[in-house]
């Protein structure tokens, strides 16, 4: 027999607020800031390697804060915690910038390529 599926926490804008405040202070903490920038160096900004590197630190990271407030502790919570944001980043501008840090500080900056490095024209 199954057991009945776990509930999905709630939280209201306030908690989210608080949730996602602590979830960017935990990536500042030096073992977490180490653990993240040992994982970028190892990746050589190549995406497909940050997605199997730097991907599974970060939520590692931040399965350990949202665990607290009911989210599991696998990579469905830390996927629900941010579908949740992402709710609420159209309803509240603190949550859309605390939202646009976080993902600052799981994604590499974007390089461009130099302008004039295209195909030459004629």
């Amino acid at each position: 027999m199954a057991s009945a599926p776990a509930q999905q926490p709630s939280l209201t804008v306030e908690q989210a607020r608080v949730v996602l405040s602590e979830v960017i202070q935990a990536f500042s903490m030096p073992e977490n800031a180490a653990r993240m920038e040992e994982a970028r160096e190892s990746a050589c900004n190549d995406m497909g390697k940050m997605l199997q590197l730097v991907l599974p630190v970060a939520t590692q990271i931040q399965q350990e804060v949202i665990k607290a407030y009911g989210f599991n502790n696998e990579g469905e919570g830390v996927l629900k915690f941010a579908r949740l944001v992402k709710m609420y980043e159209t309803q509240d501008p603190e949550i859309a910038a605390m939202s646009l840090k976080l993902k600052s500080l799981l994604l590499p900056p974007l390089s461009t390529p130099p302008i004039g490095s295209g195909i030459p024209t004629s």
